[in-house]
C-alpha cells in the first residue's frame, strides 16, 4: 500500500496576521511596562523626518513612582510636543489609554487656538516656568478645564529640549467660581433691592418730613423782624441748614436709585449725573456718543449706570482729573461705554495688585457688574497719562437685530 504524504499545511493568511498583531501587542505591553518600571534609557519616535531617538536617562523609577501617585497630570514633553511620558492621572483627564498617549502629539488634546498659544509658551518658557489656561479635548469628545504649568528641563548630557508638564484639572475650581459668581450676583440684586427700597423711604417719608420742617422754619422765619435781631438770624440760618439738608438728602435717594433711570433711561441718567458731578467738583464731564436707538434692558442700564457712578467716584478720590469724556455707544451686538480721565492715572504694578482686589478702586465690583450681564470691563492707565475704564456689554438678540 502506496502512502501518500501532503506538505504540511500553511496557516491562513488572517491567522498569520493575528499572530503577528499579538505579538506586536505584547512586544508594545512589555516596552510600556519598561517605561513605567524606569528599564527604559531611550525611546525611538517615529515622524515625517524619520526616526528620533529620546533618552529617558533622568526619570529614575523613584521619581516614577512618586509622579504617578500624583494628583495632577504630569508630561515630559519634547520641543515639537512630543509627548515622552505621561502618568496615569493624564491619561484619565484626556480619557484615553495610557498606551495612546505615550509618543503622541500633545497637540491632538488641544484646540487649535491653544495650541499656537502653547507653542509661543515653549518658544519663551525658562528655568522659571510659565502657566496657561486650556480647554483639553478628551478622548469621548468632551472638554476639560486644566491650567498647564511649564518648565524648561535642562539637561547637561543632552541636546535635547525637553520640557516638564504638570496639568491641574479645572473642572472644580471652575465650578466653585461659577458658583461664587452666582453668589455675588444674587448679592448685588439684594443690594439693589435694598437700595430701591431705601430711596424710596428716604423720598417718600425722610425728605417729606424735612420739607414740612423747613416750611415750618421759613414761617418762623417770616414772623420775626428785623427788630428780632440775633433770632431773626439764627431763624435763617435754621432755614438755610435744612434745606442743605434736604438737597443731601435727596442726593443719597438719587445715588441710591435714581427714578430717572426706571423713567427715562440710561442717556438721562448719565447726562443728569454728569451735570451734578461737575457742579459739585469743578471737573468738565463731557457726554458724547449716538444714544441707543432702543431702551436698553433693565439690567444692562443698571450696570452700566453702577459702573459709571463707580468710575466718577474714583476720579473724584484719586485721578486729580480737570476733563472727562464719556461715550456710549452701540456696536453691533454689543453697546460700549468708555470713560476716559485726563488724571494722574496709575502704573501698572499698581494696576495688578487692584486686579487682585488690593486697590481702593473698586475695579473688582465694577468688573463683576459687567460679568453678571456677561460683558467684559477693561482698564488702560499708566501714570501722568490718565486712566480709560472701557466697558462692552453683549445685546440680547431681539436688541442686538433691532
Amino acid at each position: 500500500m502506496k502512502t501518500v504524504r501532503h506538505p504540511p499545511s500553511r496557516p491562513a493568511p488572517a491567522a498569520r496576521e493575528l499572530a503577528r498583531l499579538r505579538a506586536r501587542l505584547a512586544e508594545s505591553e512589555e516596552t510600556l511596562r519598561a517605561i513605567r518600571g524606569g528599564e527604559v534609557d531611550s525611546m525611538v519616535v517615529a515622524g515625517k523626518q524619520g526616526d528620533r531617538v529620546f533618552s529617558l536617562a533622568g526619570a529614575e523609577h523613584a521619581y516614577r513612582v512618586l509622579i504617578e501617585s500624583m494628583n495632577e497630570g504630569a508630561l515630559s514633553l519634547t520641543a515639537d510636543k512630543t509627548i515622552l511620558y505621561a502618568n496615569q492621572c493624564f491619561a484619565r483627564m484626556v480619557k484615553c489609554p495610557l498606551e495612546q498617549v505615550t509618543g503622541s502629539s500633545l497637540s491632538r488634546f488641544l484646540s487649535a487656538a491653544d495650541r499656537t498659544v502653547l507653542r509661543l509658551l515653549l518658544k519663551r518658557a525658562g528655568k522659571s516656568g510659565t502657566k496657561i489656561q486650556v480647554q483639553l479635548e478628551a478622548g469621548d469628545g468632551s472638554q476639560v478645564p486644566a491650567q498647564i504649568s511649564i518648565r524648561r528641563l535642562t539637561r547637561n548630557d543632552s541636546k535635547q529640549v525637553l520640557f516638564g508638564l504638570v496639568l491641574t484639572d479645572m473642572t472644580e475650581a471652575k465650578r466653585n467660581e461659577g458658583q461664587l459668581r452666582a453668589l455675588a450676583q444674587r448679592i448685588v440684586q439684594v443690594q439693589e433691592s435694598e437700595r430701591g427700597r431705601v430711596a424710596l423711604e428716604l423720598h417718600d417719608h425722610i425728605t417729606q418730613l424735612l420739607v414740612a420742617v423747613l416750611f415750618r422754619s421759613q414761617a418762623l422765619a417770616d414772623t420775626l423782624t428785623a427788630r428780632d435781631g440775633s433770632a431773626k438770624r439764627e431763624a435763617v440760618k435754621l432755614r438755610e441748614m435744612i434745606g442743605e439738608t434736604v438737597a443731601e438728602v435727596e442726593r443719597i435717594s438719587h445715588d441710591l436709585r435714581p427714578s430717572i433711570l426706571d423713567q427715562l433711561g440710561l442717556v438721562a441718567v448719565l447726562r443728569a449725573t454728569s451735570t451734578e458731578f461737575a457742579d459739585r467738583t469743578g471737573v468738565s464731564v463731557r457726554l458724547a456718543g449716538a444714544a441707543p436707538a432702543t431702551r436698553l434692558p433693565a439690567d444692562i442700564e443698571l450696570a452700566l449706570y453702577r459702573i459709571f457712578q463707580e468710575t466718577l467716584k474714583n476720579i473724584e478720590q484719586h485721578a486729580r482729573a480737570r476733563h472727562v469724556t464719556v461715550v456710549l455707544a452701540e456696536q453691533g451686538a454689543w453697546v460700549q461705554l468708555t470713560i476716559k480721565d485726563d488724571g494722574v492715572g496709575f502704573a501698572a504694578e499698581q494696576h495688578a495688585a487692584r486686579r487682585k482686589g488690593r486697590g481702593i478702586l473698586g475695579l473688582v465690583g465694577m468688573r463683576e457688574r459687567a460679568a453678571a450681564v456677561g460683558g467684559i470691563l477693561t482698564v488702560k492707565s499708566g501714570q501722568r497719562a490718565g486712566t480709560e475704564i472701557e466697558v462692552r456689554i453683549p445685546l440680547p438678540p431681539t436688541e442686538a437685530a433691532a
